[in-house]
């Protein structure tokens, strides 16, 4: 049976680079109501451009042993989780946006009624450009996370579409108008 809390579930979707923390935090700061931006925890190393909980794989395994994740998934020889937290968050009432791949999309459609897909959208020659600009990956893990983006330019089960091939404040502006008209 599907989780239906009262808060609306949005899962954030784009490539490598395409801008999808910026807009979150960004819409999130000009949001007026309970909004959260959801930490994942990610078994790699801490980075300087993220906010996220890192953790060895030792620990995530015993966490999702222990039920502690609503949410999980690998990829880039990476797992990553979602903190059960936030099903007290929709409980609540409150919105909650996430940062995810597109390879959980299913799974969280499967799990919760109320939830939108929203894909941050940039043309694969600014994503290629900003991916190599950010230096967290090289050699091959970036060469991985480029050939993803060539091939992932599109998400047509996405609910809502963000053009961020421009100025920041105006994809953040998309983001939060969609984020008020669904749970207005």
């Amino acid at each position: 049976m599907k989780k239906n809390f009262s808060g609306t579930l949005f899962l954030v979707v784009g490539n490598s680079g395409s801008g999808k923390d910026s807009i979150i935090s960004g819409a999130i700061k000009k949001f007026e109501g309970n909004a959260h931006l959801v930490k994942r925890y990610i078994t790699r190393e801490p980075s300087e451009f993220e906010d996220n909980y890192c953790i060895s794989t030792e620990r995530f395994m015993q966490m999702e042993k222990e039920g502690m994740f609503a949410l999980k998934w690998h990829i880039y020889g990476l797992n990553y989780g979602v903190p059960i937290e936030i099903d007290e968050w929709l409980s609540a009432g409150d919105q909650v946006v996430l940062n995810v791949s597109r390879t959980i999309i299913k799974e969280a459609r499967e799990k919760y009624e109320n939830i939108k897909v929203v894909f941050i959208e940039v043309p694969f020659e600014i994503t290629l450009q900003r991916v190599k600009n950010r230096g967290r990956e090289s050699g091959e893990k970036l060469q991985e996370r480029i050939e993803r983006a060539k091939t992932h330019q599109k998400l047509p089960e996405a609910d809502f579409i963000v053009d961020n091939s421009g100025d920041l404040s105006d994809a953040i502006d998309q983001f939060l108008d969609y984020m008020v008209k669904v749970v207005s």
